[in-house]
């Protein structure tokens, strides 16, 4: 096994049904930019009835398409994507905003993370996966972290929390999501975040993911490359309900 191997995020989503929601952090093949992007997956018509939209200060949002159709808007709306100063946290909840309010006090990704757990929806115990991108102007570069919480055991009575921490390598990005796969329960993500080869060309690396999401369970893909040298960015949002 070449634990150094890189694989294109297509190829690992490709014949997996479902993969939940799912955040790539990395670097561009060419060094000059950072790059994220954020999925979701839905099965529920609950779930499904959800759109990405951004505003014009750089924070994503997700709301219902149909208000009408809403059942329980707690697991499903929330800021995936908020900026503050210069870091880009990006997370499958409202932990957004926990990590936000802890760097907007001068605290850590870390220590935000520790007074938050895992999603209450069992059996399934969803786990809370989350990003930060901090970008450095002066050099120009940024670092990474990725987080996931998640169940301890089939009760969900215990909480494990695991932190990866990255120094970029251009062409060179790193995938975590919320499942392995489709089950009953689902089958939680185990394992470091996968090793996934990120492009210099957004929207071949955008169609890439979601040409290779599941058709009947893909809904949204937000993907943003952050120029290192002037921070202007470049983004793609995809929506397949609501267009």
């Amino acid at each position: 096994m070449d634990i150094y191997q890189i694989s294109e995020p297509g190829d690992i989503l490709r014949g997996n049904s479902y993969a939940g929601r799912g955040i790539i952090v990395g670097k561009t093949d060419d060094g000059e930019s950072a790059v994220f992007a954020y999925f979701i997956m839905g099965r529920s018509n609950n779930s499904r009835n959800r759109i990405f939209a951004e505003k014009e200060n750089g924070e994503v949002i997700i709301y219902p398409y149909d208000y009408s159709k809403v059942e329980d808007p707690s697991l499903i709306i929330y800021s995936p994507v908020k900026v503050i100063k210069n870091h880009v946290i990006v997370t499958n909840g409202d932990q957004t905003d926990t990590v936000f309010n802890f760097i907007e006090n001068g605290k850590s990704f870390e220590e935000a993370l520790q007074t938050r757990c895992f999603e209450p929806d069992a059996p399934n115990f969803t786990p809370r996966i989350s990003a930060i991108i901090d970008l450095d102007t002066e050099k120009p570069d940024f670092t990474y972290k990725m987080s996931i919480l998640k169940s301890g055991d089939a009760r969900g009575s215990v909480c494990n929390r695991y932190t990866f921490s990255y120094n970029p390598i251009a062409g060179l990005g790193h995938f975590i999501h919320t499942y392995a796969c489709d089950g009953n329960p689902l089958p939680t993500f185990c394992g470091e975040p996968e090793r996934v080869h990120i492009c210099n060309d957004v929207d071949e690396f955008t169609g890439n993911i979601w040409n290779n999401l599941d058709k009947n369970n893909k809904i949204s893909l937000y993907v943003r490359y952050i120029n290192l040298k002037t921070g202007e960015y470049t983004n793609r949002l995809i929506n397949k309900y609501g267009e």
